[in-house]
């Protein structure tokens, strides 16, 4: 009975606390969730969720991941490669937010992770976060590491730096063809103009929108013509867009399926471009990009996914042969013309939100002549 009523005083002080609200360890937001747990509960309880950002919801069952309409929403995935909307958490950004954390002011956050609190609750008729109250992350991740993307490379030259750097980079996520059309409008977009992309190797800048087969418009150039080694538009090499550019549809087809080499005549609509019955130059600003992409193409594609071996060769006029030519050119063009800040730009946006991998000889263009001396 004595040590009954010792304690009923803190009995009771523990009850008043309570119903004051002191004592009692509150539901707290601080501790992230995933994007799946915070679809699973849609509730309307406060939560704070890490993922990546996926793109901008625009309707129930659309994100758009180019082109943003407006800073007012942006989706969220735990994968940065998601595609599927029902796997996406869509995110209300309050107006404090929209200067930082909105798609159309800032298209880099595409594919970064971040971290935000908010209300568990539908948004466009969606799993969604709404009325949010705090955004942190993305906006000054550093570059990939090379030290990171490219172990297992160390102090190979040659065949064996070559195997290795096929091993790596085909690790890949494939685009369907269609899928290449926005992401061109991405990764060759005009940095002085967001509306245009730049056209390879005419150089000019065009509405994104004007994608076709008309007299002018652009369309997608395989740089490693379809025809050598007849792997078409088919998924894989047909598909890759490291080799893949904005161009337009008469130059693309003065190109065809020519090897690269220097010389010939004026190509109509192509300043600084030349080509004859057997080979094409393009503009001196875009050669060693295109011996890069030229490069990558003969060390991803080696006749272990059901597409031809890619090879280069000293030759022209290679034909339906699985070789492109010709390579002393290429190597020339490559170490006269290196890699600039947007071919660098682009090579991060593949690797960043559509293919996640990358293009080696634009981190390193001295493997060239490792591989190829």
């Amino acid at each position: 009975m004595l040590r009954s009523r010792a304690f009923q005083p803190v009995l009771v002080v523990s009850v008043v606390l309570a119903l004051l609200g002191f004592g009692i360890a509150p539901t707290s937001a601080a501790t992230p969730i995933s994007v799946s747990t915070a679809i699973g509960r849609q509730d309307g309880s406060t939560a704070t969720v890490t993922g990546y950002v996926v793109g901008q919801p625009t309707a129930t069952s659309t994100v758009v991941r180019s082109n943003f309409p407006n800073d007012y929403a942006l989706a969220l995935a735990d994968s940065a490669s998601q595609t599927s909307t029902s796997s996406m958490l869509y995110v209300q950004i309050t107006s404090a937010f929209r200067s930082s954390y909105g798609l159309q002011s800032n298209p880099g956050l595409l594919g970064q992770r971040i971290t935000v609190t908010g209300k568990l609750a539908a948004y466009f008729s969606h799993a969604g976060l709404t009325s949010t109250t705090a955004f942190s992350g993305g906006g000054s991740d550093p570059e990939p590491d090379p030290d990171d993307y490219y172990a297992g490379t160390e102090g190979k030259t040659g065949a064996a730096l070559k195997a290795a750097l096929h091993t790596i980079i085909s690790d890949q996520t494939k685009l369907s063809y269609d899928q290449v059309w926005n992401a061109l409008k991405d990764t060759d977009q005009d940095p002085a103009n967001t509306a245009n992309v730049i056209l390879l190797y005419s150089g000019r800048s065009q509405s994104k929108t004007t994608n076709g087969g008309d007299p002018d418009d652009w369309n997608r150039e395989h740089v490693w013509a379809q025809s050598h080694g007849g792997f078409g538009t088919a998924t894989g090499p047909g598909t890759d867009i490291h080799h893949l550019r904005p161009e337009d549809v008469s130059v693309n087809a003065a190109r065809g399926n020519l090897d690269f080499d220097n010389g010939g005549s004026t190509v109509s609509e192509c300043s600084g471009c030349a080509a004859d019955s057997d080979s094409f130059s393009p503009r001196a600003a875009v050669r060693g990009d295109v011996a890069r992409m030229i490069f990558y193409m003969a060390v991803r594609y080696e006749g272990t996914d059901g597409f031809a071996n890619l090879e280069l060769n000293n030759n022209v006029n290679n034909g339906s042969a699985p070789y492109m030519g010709k390579l002393s050119v290429l190597k020339a063009w490559s170490a006269a013309d290196p890699p600039d800040t947007f071919e660098k730009r682009r090579n991060e946006t593949i690797y960043t939100t559509y293919q996640h991998n990358r293009n080696p000889f634009i981190d390193h263009p001295e493997w060239i002549t490792s591989i190829w001396p």
